[in-house]
């Protein structure tokens, strides 16, 4: 009598259960600011001066990647998140930048996949408010000497001065979006990269 009242509730709550376990599951790196796993990104840059002008009522944030202290090769590609999406990603010493509306932004860098044998990716995140006007420089650095441990990667809000000097100085980076397929999961429809970017 007591394993025939154990089976008709296991059987009722599975069902209930199960869906919000599977919704639960993360598809990204796992912070709120990354984006889906199966995005990736193919990265050029250059020399060339590349005139930044502010759109009113908007922030503007750059990205810059710096593998100053990253001595191994290949350099990680690294991609940007805000909110939940892949905005861009840079590769080596290079950076990029993106309009965002004001308010709470969470933004995520990760490693799009692993360069150094036997090693994870990396992923580093963090949050700010945006204010219209504003302009906001994050560094993501890489970091990994072979006979200093493990490689990591940091995300951090720089002085303005810094990262002028900074985007002065590094290559920009140009990035194309493209899509990698994994068993059981689908690559999510997205809209050309200029229209994306307007919506944050």
């Amino acid at each position: 009598m007591i394993k025939t009242i154990f089976a008709v509730l296991l059987f009722t709550i599975l069902p209930v259960t199960s869906p919000v376990l599977a919704q639960d599951k993360p598809d990204g790196p796992g912070a709120p600011g990354c984006g889906s796993q199966e995005i990736k990104f193919d990265v050029q840059t250059n020399k060339a001066k590349h005139p930044v002008q502010p759109e009113p009522g908007k922030a503007l944030v750059y990205f810059i990647e710096n593998d100053s202290d990253f001595g191994s090769s290949p350099k990680p590609t690294t991609r940007i998140g805000i909110d939940g999406q892949w905005v861009g990603a840079t590769h080596g010493n290079s950076w990029f930048y993106i309009s965002v509306n004001p308010g709470v932004r969470h933004i995520c860098a990760n490693w799009q996949s692993s360069v150094l044998l036997g090693r994870k990716t990396k992923t580093a995140a963090a949050h700010f408010t945006a204010e219209a006007g504003g302009v906001y420089y994050f560094e993501a650095r890489n970091t990994f000497w072979l006979d200093h441990g493990s490689p990591s990667l940091t995300l951090n809000l720089l002085d303005s001065d810094q990262g002028q000097l900074q985007a002065n100085t590094l290559a920009f980076s140009i990035f194309h979006q493209k899509c990698i397929e994994h068993k059981g999961s689908k690559c999510p429809k997205t809209e050309d990269q200029t229209q994306a970017a307007d919506q944050f």
